[in-house]
C-alpha cells in the first residue's frame, strides 16, 4: 500500500566522522556501514520501508496508538529518525529517546517539547491541564501532535498508562495527541497482561520487523556501498556476501559490524575486493554469533 508522504525527507547532516582507513582504497566517499543511524542509508527494500508506510498511514488518519515491534539490531531508531525526518509542518512532534521514566517526568518531557513553560512546583493536575490546553492550542493551528517514544519496551506500567490517559484528550473529532511507541518484542508480552488491556485495545494499527533474507541482504549492502560512493557492484564477492547474510542472520546491525570488519581486513592486505575468507576472518573476530560448526572453523567459507 502507497502512503501519503508526510514531507520530504530533509537533507542528511554533513558527515563529520572521521574517515575510515579504507575509504581512499576502495573509492568511498564515506563510511557505508556505520553504527550510527543514519537516514542517509535508509533502505527501502525491507520491512523498514512497510513500518514507515504503516506510520505515515495511521499518522495521516489521526489514530491514537502505534507500534513498531522488532528485536535488536533490526533498525527501529532509524525508523524512528525517518519518521522524523518526514514530518511535515502540519505536525509537531515530541520525541522521548529515554522511556525509562515515571509518568510526571514523562509528562514534563512531553511539555518541553511543546515548548511549555512550568514552574518547577506545579502539581499533576496543573501539569495535565496545561497540557490539554497546549494540544488545544497546537490543533487550533492547525497542526496535529505526535509522540514518538523509543526503546518503549522500558516503560514502567505507571507511565504506560499516563500515555493512555493523555491520548484520551481529543475533540469531537480527532485525538489531540497521536503516540508513535518503538519497542523490542517484550512490549507486546506486557501488553498481553490483563491489566494493560485498555492501552492494548487503543493500538490501531502495529508492525513488526524482520531480518533480511538473503536476496535483501545482498540488496542491503550493495546500497548503502552505492550511497556511500561505490559506482560498481563489486566490492564484495558473491560468496562473501552470501556469508555475510549467514553470519548475520539477516540484522542489519551485525551485517553493518561483519561488512566494516571485513573492509579492513580486505583493505590491511592491499586486495581491491572483499572475499569470503575475509568475511570469515571478521566473523571470528565477532563474538556472540550463533554460527554453525562447519563455519567457525572452516578455512575457505
Amino acid at each position: 500500500m502507497a502512503a501519503p508522504a508526510l514531507s520530504a525527507v530533509s537533507a542528511p547532516a554533513a558527515d563529520i566522522r572521521p574517515q575510515a582507513p579504507y575509504q581512499a582504497h576502495f573509492g568511498l566517499a564515506r563510511e557505508p556501514f556505520g553504527l550510527s543511524p543514519n537516514t542517509h542509508f535508509f533502505f527501502a527494500g525491507s520491512s523498514h520501508q512497510a513500518a514507515l508506510n504503516t506510520l505515515l498511514v495511521a499518522v495521516n488518519g489521526g489514530e491514537g496508538f502505534v507500534t513498531v515491534i522488532g528485536e535488536v539490531g533490526l533498525g527501529k531508531t532509524l525508523i524512528c529518525r525517518q519518521l522524523l525526518n518526514t514530518s511535515g509542518k502540519q505536525y509537531t512532534t515530541a520525541y522521548v529517546p529515554n522511556p525509562v521514566l515515571d509518568a510526571r517526568t514523562l509528562r514534563k518531557a512531553l511539555a518541553r517539547e511543546l515548548q511549555l513553560r512550568l514552574p518547577a512546583d506545579i502539581d499533576d493536575a496543573a501539569l495535565h491541564e496545561q497540557l490539554h490546553d497546549r494540544l488545544l492550542e497546537i490543533a487550533r493551528s492547525g497542526q496535529r501532535v505526535v509522540l514518538i517514544i523509543d526503546e518503549a519496551q522500558a516503560l514502567p506500567d505507571e507511565t504506560l498508562e499516563c500515555v493512555r490517559l493523555l491520548t484520551n484528550l481529543e475533540t469531537e473529532s480527532f485525538k489531540l495527541l497521536q503516540v508513535v511507541l518503538f519497542a523490542q518484542p517484550e512490549l507486546d508480552r506486557r501488553l498481553a497482561q490483563n491489566h494493560l488491556r485498555q492501552l492494548r485495545q487503543r493500538i490501531a494499527f502495529s508492525h513488526r520487523l524482520l531480518p533480511l533474507d538473503r536476496a535483501l541482504s545482498t540488496a542491503y549492502l550493495r546500497h548503502r556501498v552505492q550511497l556511500a560512493g561505490h559506482t560498481a557492484n563489486t566490492l564484495f564477492s558473491t560468496r562473501a556476501e552470501r556469508l555475510l547474510h549467514l553470519a548475520s542472520r539477516g540484522v542489519p546491525r551485525v551485517l553493518n559490524i561483519l561488512a566494516h570488519k571485513a573492509l579492513l581486513v580486505a583493505w590491511g592486505k592491499g586486495d581491491e575486493q572483499v572475499s569470503a575468507r575475509h568475511v570469515l576472518r571478521a566473523v571470528r573476530d565477532t563474538g556472540g554469533l550463533p554460527l554453525p560448526w562447519w563455519l567457525r572453523w572452516s578455512g575457505a567459507a
